[in-house]
């Protein structure tokens, strides 16, 4: 039986989805597309226009016209990917932490994300995937063969995006960041559309005490049960939702 071919990561800002959906893909030889970069070009380019958060009608017509490219890595830098917004290099630009406060009330418009859904489907339909995200498995592809929801303490998930920072020579703040997580955490939770929030049947991975390698043995091990339930003909799709604890695959 072949692996799952859709399969989606998603969950709040610094869980290691990024991380984990890049493993993933390489080890299976997937394409890796991490959604939220979408979300975060909308965002610096709203910025940099002048655009303000509550303008709905402007950011929705700034998703349907935008040029946004992802590409693959075109600078040694560490980055995963390339973003491109008309053309400028907005890879490292997109992370700021201008973008960060930002980034949630843009995501939260309507528009923007029926906009933005559209890209994201085609990109998953195709199959042999990787996707990481926040609504993925619960609103964008709700079909997908294999879904996880990764999460992790707010204090945890602050200290990785600030060592982030630190380690290409910015400067940060590491209670500014801690803050600025949490109110995207309330904002991205409490949305009237697609709010953050694991997929009835997706598996709950705790990443607090986890490392990538022991997250990759969690979850071939999941790409394993699914194997096996599609053998047996059922749906993987039709399975109970379940939690990993932290401690899991140690």
């Amino acid at each position: 039986m072949p692996l799952p071919s859709t399969i989606t990561i998603d969950g709040p800002a610094a869980a290691g989805k990024s991380a984990l959906g890049e493993r993933l893909a390489e080890r299976l030889n997937y394409l890796y597309f991490d959604t939220g970069v979408l979300y975060r070009a909308v965002a610096w380019l709203a910025l940099q226009r002048g655009i303000a958060p509550g303008d709905e009608a402007g950011l929705t017509r700034l998703a349907q016209e935008a040029d946004i490219t992802v590409d693959r890595p075109n600078v040694a830098d560490g980055r995963q990917y390339t973003v491109s917004v008309e053309g400028q290099d907005v890879t490292w630009l997109i992370r700021g932490i201008d973008v960060e406060q930002v980034v949630s009330p843009v995501a939260a418009v309507p528009g923007v994300r029926e906009a933005l859904k559209q890209r994201q489907r085609q990109i998953g339909l195709r199959g042999q995937v990787v996707l990481v995200g926040r609504d993925i498995g619960t609103v964008v592809l709700p079909e997908a063969d294999l879904k996880i929801y990764l999460t992790a303490s707010p204090e945890v998930r602050a200290k990785r995006r600030y060592d982030e920072i630190r380690a290409r020579g910015e400067p940060a703040d590491y209670e500014q960041i801690l803050a600025a997580m949490k109110e995207r955490d309330r904002i991205d939770s409490q949305r009237a559309v697609a709010p953050l929030k694991p997929a009835e049947d997706a598996v709950v991975i705790n990443t607090d005490h986890l490392t990538i390698e022991q997250e990759l043995k969690i979850v071939q091990r999941l790409m394993r049960q699914w194997v096996k339930k599609s053998s047996a003909g059922s749906s993987a799709s039709s399975s109970p939702s379940s939690s990993v604890s932290s401690s899991a695959g140690k």
